[in-house]
């Protein structure tokens, strides 16, 4: 499958994508460059914030097209893309560097995981940070508040922790760590990769469900989550990439799950048949006997037995390490929109789905 290339937007590698419901796409690069593009792949605006921290997350909110949330060193701008170079506000959120940030879907409240491990909550009506979340012990690669839960966030780090927060309670309702919780390896050849590639944890998303949740890992696994009230567990496991996987993300309103991988690779997958069965299952059973990190071990080992059956949809050799992943429809049709180690946006077709 060819890519489209868009060019002509960045000069330097860039690290993170979003895409308005409009068609609009933004891109923040290395060196502190944002750049917002029409659906065609034309640039229409380009800052570059002071400082030359790098933008490393952009989001566009829900209901206004136009305004774009941007991550830069420990800030957040928030901008309006007709007129990038007037942000509209600027807040000094974090201590460290913000890898990631995520908007509920009331647009009242904006996450950013960072460096530290620390997840600021802003509150965006009364403009100050509202919670401090402390947990991971290592960086914070990648937060997500759940759709339909405008108080629900999970998180996952290079601690290898994946958490589920209430924000009502401002602490976690359940942690997993990703290499204690897994069912014994059965595949004699994983196992040396499997030390020399812990399960760090790189991206997470969010099915528009809002009840399961796809992490990927360092390990090349991809893994998926069932919330069943306050807890969780793992409803799927399996092997997608030979290398790390840094990018997840959901395709709206479906279970199709795309993932990117340092090993260059691009996949889509189809997780509905677990999903939707779990999705039914009754809550009682979701109880059962957990282990001591939160998970349960019933549903991680069949989700291990599920590895050799999982196969892409469509697999994608890109050649690049993927920094950033997002689906959205361009004129009516579902593409995949890459940001890897160049300056430049892979747009993929999906035309089958």
């Amino acid at each position: 499958m060819m890519a489209v290339k868009w060019t002509d937007g960045h000069s330097s590698p860039i690290l993170c994508l979003n895409a308005s419901k409009d068609g609009l796409v933004a891109s923040g690069a290395v060196g502190g460059d944002l750049t917002a593009w029409g659906e065609d792949g034309t640039p229409l605006g380009h800052v570059r914030f002071a400082g030359a921290d790098d933008v490393t997350s952009v989001v566009f909110s829900h209901s206004c097209p136009t305004k774009l949330y941007a991550a830069h060193g420990e800030s957040i701008s928030i901008l309006d893309v007709r007129a990038l170079k007037d942000s509209l506000e600027h807040f000094h959120m974090n201590e460290e560097e913000i890898n990631c940030l995520s908007l509920n879907e009331t647009e009242n409240l904006l996450a950013s995981g960072d460096d530290s491990g620390a997840i600021k909550i802003l509150d965006l009506e009364n403009k100050k940070v509202s919670r401090s979340l402390k947990r991971h012990s290592n960086i914070c690669s990648s937060v997500a508040f759940r759709p339909q839960r405008p108080q629900s966030l999970v998180s996952c780090g290079l601690d290898m922790q994946v958490i589920l927060w209430s924000l009502q309670k401002a602490r976690p309702l359940w942690i997993t760590h990703l290499q204690e919780d897994e069912p014994e390896e059965t595949e004699g050849p994983q196992s040396p990769g499997q030390l020399l590639n812990p399960a760090l944890a790189h991206s997470i998303s969010v099915a528009s469900c809002g009840n399961i949740f796809s992490c990927g890992a360092e390990d090349g696994k991809v893994r998926i989550f069932r919330v069943t009230g306050v807890s969780c567990e793992q409803a799927l496991g399996f092997k997608g990439h030979t290398l790390g996987v840094s990018q997840v993300c959901f395709l709206p309103e479906s279970y199709l799950l795309l993932t990117g991988g340092n090993d260059e690779k691009i996949m889509l997958w189809d997780v509905s048949c677990r999903a939707e069965k779990n999705q039914k299952s009754p809550a009682k059973h979701t109880h059962g006997k957990k282990t001591k990190q939160g998970g349960n071990g019933n549903a991680a080992a069949a989700g291990g037995g599920q590895r050799s059956r999982m196969a892409p949809k469509v697999s994608i050799e890109h050649g690049d390490k993927v920094n950033w992943l997002v689906g959205t429809k361009i004129k009516g049709q579902q593409h995949i929109l890459v940001a890897d180690q160049t300056s430049c946006i892979s747009v993929y077709p999906l035309n089958e789905f």
